[in-house]
């Protein structure tokens, strides 16, 4: 259907239909907006993917957005299915992506058990960039969560002890709860178990887990959708990168 202007107005039956850059225009409303910063060559690219990594994170152009931030995808064997979540990478190695959580009682956790397999996506939107990783995960040691533990905010230290995470809160109706109390009251336990200590050790359920990447990709936006896509996939007995142009 158009309108009498001879755009094409959105379908009844849609709560959201191809949301574009410029509403306002009713000839663009719905035309998503085009890549059109940079591009990406094979003589832009270090031979080694954590290389490129480390220069394209810290690009002066995204100091201030927290870059950091970055979706953890890991899925459920023999099921398949799939969960993601939005977490901060807080180091990268000579092997691997390392972000912190509970491995407990988390989603995560169980996936991990069942299938040691996980990716994930960073999205730089001032740089029309993306970073996909895929590759096998590891814990990393109590003494090397430590490191990082005890550099973390003191509540976010007593936090990380007291939430059983993706557990359910039960609520307590008598005292008009949602099921927030029982964990507040757990923060207060744990609070009161280590009062008037400043070293917290990391607790047992929580720490690093490293994601050893088996390929990398560096994808660079481009006009009319045809993007630079590069993928870096490690060769046997670490022998190194082969890297090659993919389609968009």
């Amino acid at each position: 259907m158009s309108t009498t202007n001879g755009a094409q107005a959105p379908p009844k039956d849609k709560l959201i239909f191809a949301p574009g850059s410029n509403p306002d225009d009713a000839h663009t409303a719905h035309q998503a907006a085009q890549f059109s910063l940079s591009r990406l060559r094979r003589s832009d690219l270090s031979d080694n993917p954590f290389t490129q990594f480390h220069t394209w994170f810290t690009h002066p152009q995204l100091k201030g957005f927290v870059p950091e931030t970055v979706t953890l995808s890991t899925a459920s064997l023999p099921s398949g299915r799939i969960s993601s979540r939005t977490v901060y990478l807080k180091e990268l190695d000579d092997k691997g992506f390392v972000i912190y959580s509970n491995f407990g009682t988390s989603r995560k956790a169980a996936d991990i058990t069942s299938n040691p397999h996980a990716a994930l996506t960073f999205w730089w939107k001032p740089l029309e960039r993306q970073v996909r990783v895929e590759g096998r995960t590891e814990r990393l040691s109590p003494a090397e969560s430590q490191v990082y533990f005890s550099t973390r905010a003191r509540g976010s230290r007593i936090g990380a002890w007291a939430s059983q995470q993706s557990s359910v809160l039960v609520p307590e109706p008598e005292n008009d709860d949602d099921g927030r109390l029982g964990l507040e009251n757990r923060v207060k336990e744990i609070e009161k178990r280590f009062e008037g200590q400043d070293e917290i050790p990391v607790p047992p359920f929580w720490g690093g887990l490293r994601i050893i990447p088996e390929s990398v990709e560096f994808w660079q936006g481009r006009e009319s959708r045809l993007h630079d896509r590069f993928v870096y996939t490690r060769l046997e007995s670490d022998a190194g990168w082969k890297i090659e142009r993919l389609s968009p």
